[in-house]
């Protein structure tokens, strides 16, 4: 990998278990060899160098307290290793421990602390050491969900005050695009794209950025590209009932006829507001199979005929009831839908609000991006 960090940049390292994020980390830290290439700290090379004297500190998963020492003690222990004053130790630990609001639990012992106090004395002994590089290696994975919003709210915080140099290692999507300012996402220890999370998000260099990055993530729906008088559209394969119009992509003709990726943000799909004449370029009829209510937001899992398609719908009035005698499986969506019944089918039009197109081959090449905006 070729990744170089600005002085005072927040960077994430982002991927799935075993892409290499953690070693990647451990080889800055100096605790894992690397086999080629050089790791600079400044103007400094420190290939060589041992991990005690690369000026770095590093921040545990499970914390990494010695549990017969006290939050104080635990704080300083560095820097009683390096001979520096008590007056000098003092006001370090007390200037760490008032930046993280601990200072009433400098007495105490770690097992007397919640998960959130432990990992704000992991990072107190970090800030206390004044580093050129924090190393964050999944510090809020033992947390509990409300506990990680509020310790990345302050890792953030801390980030901003301090002014310092900080690589973050994760494999959670949401503190990746909440916390850093660029972001490297990683797969089967290759990088895959460097960038924004904004820019990350909205313009993925390939598939597996686009569907790891997004929860619920990137909709991608087999199908092909057939010339339709002026304009080129997708239709979704296996009597699917998506088709989406491009108009003026002229450079898509040379797919006609191949097997193609359209990927649609959840997002990006809400319930259609058809027309007296019926439905509109953009809009496809599905069955609403699963609804998630989330509060502000709803989750609609939808029945195409072909795929599952996922819709983040603002509306919590849509509700799905079970076919009565039917099987998604065993027939069309048409058919489905056709039933003397209706009542029993929650059946919606859909419009395509946005979407996100990546034309590959059979063989996996990534030919182009094609993006459109399209609303009834």
């Amino acid at each position: 990998m070729n990744l170089e960090i600005a002085d005072r940049e927040f960077v994430v390292l982002v991927g799935p278990s075993g892409c290499g994020k953690s070693t990647t980390l451990r080889m800055i830290a100096g605790l894992e060899e690397i086999s080629r290439g050089d790791i600079y700290i400044g103007e400094r090379r420190v290939n060589d160098v041992a991990p005690k004297d690369r000026d770095i500190a590093m921040v545990f998963q499970n914390y990494a307290l010695y549990p017969h020492m006290s939050v104080f003690d635990n704080m300083a222990f560095g820097l009683k290793l390096r001979k520096y004053g008590k007056a000098e130790i003092k006001k370090r630990v007390g200037d760490a421990a008032s930046i993280l609001g601990i200072e009433g639990l400098l007495d105490r012992k770690p097992k007397a602390l919640s998960g959130g106090q432990r990992q704000r004395v992991a990072v107190g002994r970090a800030i206390v050491r004044q580093p050129k590089v924090f190393l964050f290696d999944e510090p809020l994975s033992n947390l509990d969900a409300k506990m990680r919003v509020q310790m990345r709210t302050e890792i953030t915080k801390l980030h901003q005050r301090l002014q310092a140099t900080m690589i973050y290692v994760t494999h959670d999507q949401i503190e990746a695009m909440t916390m850093g300012d660029r972001i490297v996402v990683m797969n089967n220890g290759k990088v895959q794209q460097i960038d924004t999370p904004l820019k990350l998000y909205n313009e993925p260099d390939n598939l597996f950025v686009a569907g790891f990055l997004g929860s619920p993530p990137m909709n991608f729906i087999n199908g092909e590209l057939k010339q339709e008088r002026d304009a080129i559209v997708f239709k979704e394969m296996q009597g699917g009932t998506i088709q989406v119009r491009f108009a003026n992509r002229p450079q898509a003709r040379e797919f006609l006829g191949r097997p193609m990726l359209l990927g649609i943000r959840p997002e990006d799909i809400e319930v259609a507001q058809l027309s007296k004449t019926g439905n509109t370029a953009a809009s496809f009829p599905a069955i609403v199979d699963i609804v998630e209510p989330m509060g502000a937001e709803t989750n609609l899992y939808l029945q195409t005929g072909a795929h599952t398609v996922v819709c983040r719908s603002q509306r919590a009035s849509i509700t799905a009831r079970p076919v009565i005698g039917c099987s998604s499986s065993s027939m069309s969506v048409k058919r489905i839908c056709s039933i003397r019944r209706p009542q029993v089918v929650s059946y919606k039009w859909f419009t395509v609000a946005r979407f996100y197109a990546e034309f590959s081959c059979m063989d996996g090449l990534i030919i182009s991006k094609l993006v459109a905006a399209q609303r009834p």
